[in-house]
């Protein structure tokens, strides 16, 4: 009954702010200017396009929080430099833009083309650079006490903020806006799907797919699962242990690579500080899914994204991270191991 219950109060938790602004939309209706004159709507237009732009957004987040649940869910650190990893990201992403001439009176083939490389060797360099980290910072303290990787884990994200601190100074820089986020893609029921929400959510769909089917089907995968649920046991089955949890970082770090070209197209802005208030939100959407869930991550993130949209909209910016973390402790209350349930070695 108990869990019925929590189970239930969760989904109606979750549920409440889209019903009760949905509910508010078709009887109080909403203001717009439609040829310069006010008119009032009784639909759920509005709704329908908050909760997009939450999806998209939340996308960014779902592949910035499956590098950190991958992490976890392997050694159980928490790696506080891998939002700083996306930043990385961003400002290759950015770099290398300039490098192949790509600016917004580009052609659609040479950009696409161009852009695709940039995703490609953006999630290489990331991917490396986290796998570095990893053999520089972690490994050696494998068998030291929790509290000193994790503090070497903050250290680290200090080196890459002043690194991206001396590569784009301290303030937020403008990037060019080469796919013209705002334009309209087509038309569903009254909500408009701009070409930023197809970038975003067409870019996580097909890695979360592809990451999904090589973790569950190719012996790298099942290795990385052994090696998260008993290490001992995995090698001595003849696992490669460092290799494997090497591996884990590379792939979380290639998703963070990703989601740093996504960020920059969509915002078109970067800055150094960028990665810590990401990382914040993505290691909150891996913790509200399900530590080490690669779909928790995923859900957390969208969860969060559309969270976010609502708050930013009808409730006030001031008041979004408060009602982010909010959404967060109720969760945690009611389902402690997240939504989808933890996948670690203490959760069996």
């Amino acid at each position: 009954m108990r869990a019925h219950i929590g189970v239930w109060g969760l989904i109606a938790a979750l549920a409440a702010l889209p019903i009760y602004y949905g509910i508010s939309d078709l009887t109080s209706g909403y203001t717009s200017f439609v040829n310069g004159h006010e008119v009032v709507h009784h639909d759920l237009s509005l709704l329908g396009f908050n909760l997009l732009e939450g999806l998209s957004n939340g996308a960014i987040w779902a592949l910035i929080a499956i590098g950190y649940t991958l992490v976890y869910g392997i050694i159980e650190l928490i790696n506080f430099a891998h939002g700083d990893v996306f930043t990385m990201g961003s400002f290759t992403s950015v770099s290398l833009w300039g490098a192949f001439g790509l600016t917004v009176s580009t052609g659609p083939l040479g950009l696409v083309l161009g852009l695709a490389l940039t995703l490609v060797i953006s999630m290489a360099v990331c991917g490396t650079l986290n796998v570095l980290i990893e053999r520089v910072a972690y490994r050696p303290l494998r068998g030291a006490p929790k509290l000193a990787p994790l503090i070497t884990a903050i250290g680290f994200s200090f080196v890459l903020q002043n690194v991206g601190l001396l590569w784009h100074g301290g303030e937020a820089t403008g990037v060019s806006d080469l796919i013209h986020e705002g334009s309209k893609v087509f038309n569903i029921s009254g909500v408009t799907v701009h070409r930023a929400d197809v970038l975003a959510i067409g870019v996580m769909v097909p890695l979360v797919i592809g990451l999904s089917w090589f973790v569950n089907r190719t012996a790298a995968g099942r290795a990385m699962r052994a090696t998260a649920q008993d290490p001992e046991a995995a090698r001595l089955m003849g696992i490669n242990v460092d290799h494997t949890i090497s591996l884990a970082f590379m792939l979380g770090g290639m998703l963070a690579g990703a989601a740093g070209l996504v960020y920059a197209l969509y915002e078109t802005n970067i800055w150094y500080f960028q990665g810590f208030q990401a990382g914040l939100i993505a290691f909150t959407a891996a913790v509200m899914g399900g530590i080490g869930n690669i779909r928790g991550a995923v859900l957390g993130g969208l969860l969060i994204g559309c969270v976010q949209q609502l708050s930013d909209f009808r409730i006030g910016p001031e008041w979004t991270e408060a009602v982010v973390f909010g959404y967060l402790i109720l969760v945690m209350i009611l389902r402690p191991r997240g939504l989808l349930g933890e996948e670690t070695r203490e959760a069996g």
